[in-house]
């Protein structure tokens, strides 16, 4: 039977611009934009700060204030290199006294944030948290910058949102966008800041937050361009893939990356049960951990602060197998000593490192193999830093893209996916979580985000 039904010339009009222009001012979306590049900007602002005081401090202690660590190190006395962590280790513990939490935040923190709305984030320890990690690793502490100005960005997002008078539902957008300019500023990485604020912080992709987020990170991207100036961290030449029959090494290296990520994360997770098993005041954790941290570093400078250095010797092939396969367990150890012993730092810039000397040293093993084959080591090392960074920390997409944007290395693109993706499917398996969602499962906290389903 045939029903002839009169259209609704207001249920089919296409442009209803008058409705919709109203709902996007009653929720309030204009002033939300407003305040996300408020948020952009002034985070912006602080990710530069932080990381300008970091080499203050690391000037007198190790030589430099650039990422030249391992270089200005090497040319210091055995002693002055033992001294320098003892020495942060002295200023960080009497601090870590004065924070509520007892402790630097991170990453996790954030997290818990948003899944729990009675977690907030305290302004005053957010501060005094990026002090430490300034000292930390202004004093040689093996540990990343990234982790800690994340939390400073969300702490100050959350800061703005609170003063803001806006409703509930945004201030876990804004904290996003304080996450995404965190993100673009360190890195000089937009995209992945929004890709970092959706998969790892908030848990999922919202159109509502999406432009917010965008914005900010766009915010923080330009700052940093205009205080760093437009070059990516790591300089690389134009490799590229020299046959496709490569492609069961890409697999390969994908499996040795997962096994070098579950091994990194479960020497973390010894060193920090250990570290509370043992009597040892807070205030004394980080002096201990010094100590140990300069023995290593006496004969192997490398290990020493964030690494990007060594990092791009590996990508640049200027480092011999021997020693590439030395610093990937020097390095396990050193992070972790640094950490348990309650220095500031996160787990990024560790897990990058990891990945380009992992990737690397496969790189040379298998053009001895297969000469005709094989690509260039640095590629491999490209493709290591994806690898271990997205296992480690369960965030394949945004791992990818912020190699892409630190290295150029867009024609790259499939080959990286995929040997991240790889690395990420294979510890996941093992481990069921990334190492976050651990220090959040070691807190009582069962995120939504830890086991996929």
């Amino acid at each position: 039977m045939e029903l002839n039904v009169v259209p609704n010339r207001r249920q089919i009009g296409f442009f209803q611009t008058r409705d919709h222009l109203r709902s996007f001012v009653e929720t309030r979306q204009p002033l939300i934009w407003i305040i996300a590049l408020l948020v952009g900007f002034t985070v912006a602002f602080a990710a530069i700060l932080f990381r300008e005081l970091i080499g203050v401090i690391q000037l007198p202690w190790l030589g430099t204030r650039s990422e030249r660590v391992f270089s200005a190190a090497s040319t210091l006395s055995w002693y002055w290199i033992i001294a320098a962590p003892i020495t942060g280790g002295l200023v960080v513990g009497p601090m870590l006294i004065c924070m509520n939490a007892r402790r630097v935040g991170t990453v996790p923190d954030v997290i818990e944030a948003v899944i729990d709305p009675d977690r907030k984030l305290d302004l005053r320890d957010g501060l005094l948290s990026s002090i430490v990690t300034a000292v930390s690793l202004g004093s040689g502490a093996s540990a990343g910058r990234e982790g800690p100005v994340v939390h400073l960005g969300a702490v100050l997002a959350t800061a703005i949102a609170a003063r803001s008078q806006m409703p509930k539902w945004s201030h876990e957008t804004l904290l996003g966008a304080g996450v995404a300019s965190a993100i673009a500023a360190s890195f000089n990485a937009p995209i992945a800041g929004v890709l970092f604020a959706h998969e790892v912080i908030l848990g999922h992709y919202a159109k509502r937050a999406f432009v917010p987020i965008v914005i900010a990170s766009t915010a923080g991207s330009v700052v940093s361009r205009i205080w760093f100036g437009n070059s990516v961290a790591f300089a690389i030449s134009d490799y590229s893939v020299r046959s496709l029959w490569e492609f069961p090494a890409f697999a390969l290296l994908g499996l040795l990356a997962a096994i070098v990520a579950m091994l990194f994360q479960y020497t973390l997770a010894r060193a920090e049960s250990l570290s509370r098993d043992l009597p040892i005041p807070l205030w004394l954790q980080p002096v201990t951990g010094g100590v140990l941290l300069g023995a290593i570093a006496v004969p192997f400078p490398e290990v020493l602060g964030v690494g990007y250095e060594v990092t791009d010797l590996a990508v640049s092939q200027m480092l011999p197998l021997d020693i590439m396969l030395v610093l990937i367990v020097l390095k396990i150890i050193a992070t972790a000593v640094s950490l348990a012993a309650r220095f500031g730092g996160g787990v990024f810039s560790p897990a990058l490192y990891l990945g380009a000397l992992t990737g690397g040293s496969f790189g040379v093993v298998w053009a001895s193999v297969v000469p005709e084959l094989a690509s260039t080591s640095g590629l491999y090392a490209i493709l290591g830093m994806g690898a271990v960074a997205g296992a480690v920390l369960g965030a394949p997409l945004s791992s990818t893209v912020i190699v892409f944007e630190l290295t150029g290395g867009y024609t790259l693109s499939i080959v990286l996916l995929f040997t991240v993706s790889l690395s990420h499917g294979i510890a996941h398996a093992f481990l069921g979580r990334s190492w976050f969602c651990w220090q959040l499962q070691q807190r009582g906290r069962h995120t939504p985000i830890a086991p996929v389903k």
